[in-house]
């Protein structure tokens, strides 16, 4: 079936298409870790703090240590105990709280939810941070919280 566009209009149909993918995704460069600071409050001496940062390194991030502990910010930005871990991070305004996988700080950053961020309470083995050959094929089922500003949370991602 032939087209019943002058060639006029397939070029003005084609450069029009072009518009519209540039600007349907230019906001997403924002989202992108290249693009996103992160500050990190952890104990100097904490192996999976480190490990934590390395991941969000190698995920593009771009990441500032404070290697003075956590528990002052944590409790100065807001994260109640019940929410806490080893390190505390500000990334864009947004609390993250433990081992919160890099895909969830992004998904975080492009969703921007009325929220205070993200933790993972504790530990778990096998998250990010947690993941290294010391710990074999151990994995433990954990769960990324979002955490409102009210200071309730629902859960945001599991694994």
């Amino acid at each position: 079936m032939a087209s019943s566009f002058t060639p006029i209009q397939s070029i003005a149909r084609f450069i029009m298409l072009g518009v519209l993918m540039l600007t349907s995704t230019a906001g997403m460069v924002y989202a992108t870790p290249e693009n996103v600071s992160v500050t990190v409050w952890k104990d100097p001496n904490c192996g999976c703090c480190s490990d934590w940062v390395k991941h969000l390194e190698s995920q593009g991030f771009t990441v500032q240590s404070i290697n003075q502990g956590n528990q002052k910010v944590r409790a100065k930005l807001g994260v109640s105990p019940q929410h806490g871990s080893c390190h505390t991070a500000v990334v864009e305004g947004y609390v993250i709280e433990g081992h919160v996988p890099a895909a969830d700080i992004r998904r975080l950053l492009l969703e921007k939810p009325a929220a205070l961020g993200l933790a993972v309470p504790g530990m778990p083995i096998g998250s990010p941070g947690m993941d290294g050959e010391a710990y074999g094929d151990r994995r433990d089922k954990y769960n990324v919280l979002l955490i409102q500003k009210n200071g309730q949370s629902t859960v945001f991602s599991a694994y």
